[in-house]
């Protein structure tokens, strides 16, 4: 289990595991790592910095991470994504724990369906806060329950020392949702001692030792703090659409579906169960005036994961501003229900339909991944007839497999089933899959990844290493703020945005939208430029400009 969690997590990542595939994506990516460099050069452990300013927009715990990170291995993007990294390993090591403790027989297929699924691959890869949150947060929650059932103190600290780590890194909705799902829990079970008895003076004085010296030392140096981080960025971002991330109430249903692929059909009919063998002994409980239980060891389990599930997606579904990682602390509690439910059933069996539903779910997303490189190249083609032949048989063989495993070998074999496309699909994309040839003005060539080629900044940052010495100014115009970000990282210098009246004087590299081509004579107003070359992987061209006389 160990060997397949360090491969799913690190392969293509680290250069030790297969290369350093895919570089910074979207915006948020190269601004944090950026704000760990500048935190890094300037020794400061407490106040962020973007370009010698403070951001203030999240706690510094990934910054710190990143640090170290970038003391130990270099300045690279890579060492950017590797605290969530470790922090998923660990998760997904202390999912297996807690699985082999207190619910033995279920502990491999619920450690491997969770760090299987797309949502832990892909934010376990990603230099953000979302998994420096969720981590640590589902940590704590499982330590909970196991204090539940033990009574141990031991397991109550889990909560309290997990629960400041996720306050470091993203804030008071960790504790938040923490008290939210452990009051909805006691509400349901009728234990209202539970909240009592969790509330522990040592537990929270290590709280509070761990979070009370970074949040009072930033306030102080900056004064704006606690107005820019609660009210804006907590308050104002979930009661209004001030950062543009509308989404309808239902923006979390196909996210979830997403986010648990490939498992997403085991996944869903085992909450379904959980759910229902909940709601049956919660009707018990209230007929009968007290706890009627199915006979399993840790009776509560199924009805705290399922609490647990739910809150979080249902919490953030009222928000005004939604975006996918704000969910992830739902998805571990239903890998494990998927993994427990796998376990139950292995004596009688998987429901025929529901096989069959599960492999071509598999077989949907090996066929998806094998054409989606077609797709980056040609975005507004359909795939070439072979193409699709190809990628639909491969899929189809992988559903057939399944479903000969299975039918075969029984449940006890669904996850190495599964699990073995996975990684074929991961060897396809960060190993043996398509490269793209380019080098600037057409000479020297490069192979770089498509996902790489079409998403992130890195290769055209590396393109300008060769022909723009490290000091001259870059200028974008008319550009997302992926590449602004994304370039500024790279060069460790944050590029120009420029617009009509806002145009460098010096000479410099100017890059644009292939469709603004027609705009450049009245945007530079006479000055002269050269085209050096097309990037067409992003629909951008870039000029040399002279400098203004």
């Amino acid at each position: 289990m160990l060997g397949f969690s360090i491969f799913f997590l690190f392969y293509g990542l680290v250069p030790a595991f297969g290369g350093d595939g895919l570089g910074l994506v979207g915006a948020d990516e190269p601004r944090y790592a950026q704000v760990a460099r500048e935190m890094l050069q300037r020794h400061d452990l407490v106040t962020p910095m973007l370009w010698g300013h403070p951001w203030l927009e999240k706690p510094a715990l990934y910054y710190w991470r990143a640090m170290l990170s970038f003391i130990e291995f270099g300045m690279h993007d890579w060492a950017a994504r590797l605290p969530s990294a470790t922090f998923a390993l660990t998760l997904i090591v202390l999912i297996y724990m807690h699985m082999r403790s207190f619910r033995r027989g279920g502990e491999v297929d619920a450690a491997l369906i969770t760090v299987t699924c797309v949502a832990i691959l892909s934010f376990a890869r990603g230099a953000s806060t979302d998994m420096q949150l969720a981590a640590p947060f589902c940590i704590g929650m499982l330590g909970w329950y196991a204090w539940y059932e033990t009574g141990s103190k031991f397991w109550l600290f889990d909560l309290y020392f997990f629960n400041a780590t996720a306050t470091l890194a993203k804030g008071p909705v960790a504790p938040f949702l923490a008290i939210l799902i452990l009051v909805v829990f006691a509400a349901l079970r009728r234990e209202w001692s539970v909240l009592r008895r969790t509330i522990w003076w040592p537990g929270i004085a290590l709280y509070l030792a761990i979070v009370l010296p970074w949040y009072v030392e930033v306030q102080i140096r900056n004064p704006s703090f606690l107005k820019q981080f609660i009210l804006q960025q907590n308050l104002e971002r979930f009661s209004t659409n001030r950062y543009q991330h509308e989404q309808p109430f239902w923006y979390y249903l196909p996210v979830v579906i997403l986010a648990l692929m490939p498992w997403v059909v085991i996944a869903l009919t085992a909450f379904a169960d959980a759910a229902r063998t909940s709601l049956n002994e919660w009707r018990a409980r209230r007929r009968k005036g007290h706890y009627v239980g199915h006979g399993r060891a840790g009776d509560a389990f199924p009805e705290f994961l399922v609490v647990w599930a739910l809150l979080p997606i249902l919490f953030f579904s009222m928000s005004q501003s939604k975006l996918p990682g704000y969910i992830l602390p739902s998805i571990p509690p239903l890998t494990i229900l998927a993994g427990d439910y796998i376990n139950r059933i292995k004596g009688r069996g998987l429901q025929a339909w529901l096989l069959v539903l599960h492999a071509l779910t598999v077989g949907f997303l090996v066929t998806f991944v094998l054409l989606m490189p077609l797709h980056l190249l040609h975005p507004k083609q359909i795939p070439p007839g072979r193409a699709l032949i190809a990628g639909g048989l491969t899929g189809f063989a992988t559903v057939v497999f399944i479903l000969i495993m299975v039918s075969q070998y029984g449940v006890k074999k669904l996850r190495t089933a599964t699990v073995l496309p996975i990684v074929v699909l991961m060897f396809y994309i960060f190993g043996v899959g398509p490269v793209f040839g380019l080098g600037p003005m057409g000479n020297t060539k490069r192979n770089i990844h498509l996902i790489d080629l079409t998403f992130s900044a890195r290769p055209m940052a590396q393109i300008l290493k060769q022909i723009a010495p490290k000091d001259e100014v870059v200028a974008l115009y008319d550009v997302r703020r992926e590449m602004a970000y994304g370039l500024s990282f790279y060069r460790d210098q944050q590029v120009w945005q420029e617009g009509p009246g806002h145009i460098p004087a010096a000479r410099h590299i100017l890059i644009t939208p292939i469709r603004d081509i027609g705009n450049l004579k009245s945007l530079l107003q006479g000055r002269t430029y050269e085209e050096l070359f097309k990037y067409p992987a992003q629909n951008l061209v870039v000029y040399q400009v002279a400098a203004k006389q």
